[in-house]
């Protein structure tokens, strides 16, 4: 099995991820803080955050793990496409059904966009970052090996 060659992220690139993976997370919680709704609708727009920046980045894993070879099972990797298409579609179901007004739906809806997208970006850095060398495991940190494939 042959390991593609990986170059470095410029500081550009990985200061841009986390500055949209920030801005997009702390525009939809300080949104969700100052809005005007019940403490039970705040919990289920903060679960929905929570849940779908973790099926990002785990589906963004599962697919960079099936293009490097790395096995992958289909149902994870299934699930990971449900999660993440679950989490949007409740934020769409959410939001159609909320008495918001249009412009705070769409505050919404692209404050969420953006925490997704610097997810899978910071994920994508920090995945480069160490298959160039840059972000080594700490010495004495004991890496599993692969399983072996027949």
């Amino acid at each position: 099995m042959h390991t593609p060659v990986t170059a470095r992220p410029s500081p550009a690139f990985i200061a841009a991820s986390w500055v949209a993976l920030l801005l997009g997370a702390v525009a939809y919680l300080i949104g969700l803080f100052n809005a005007q709704m019940a403490l039970n609708e705040k919990g289920y727009y903060l679960t929905l955050l929570l849940f779908g920046l973790f099926a990002a980045v785990s589906l963004q894993k599962s697919v960079r793990d099936r293009v490097e070879g790395i096995p992958v099972s289909g149902l994870y990797y299934a699930l990971c496409w449900f999660a993440l298409l679950s989490a949007l579609l409740l934020l769409l179901v959410g939001l159609w059904n909320a008495t918001l007004a249009l412009s705070e739906k769409g505050f919404y809806g692209m404050a969420f966009a953006l925490s997704l997208f610097g997810a899978v970006a910071v994920q994508k850095n920090t995945r480069d970052l160490i298959a160039a060398g840059a972000g080594e495991a700490p010495r004495g940190t004991a890496i599993p090996p692969l399983p072996e494939q027949d």
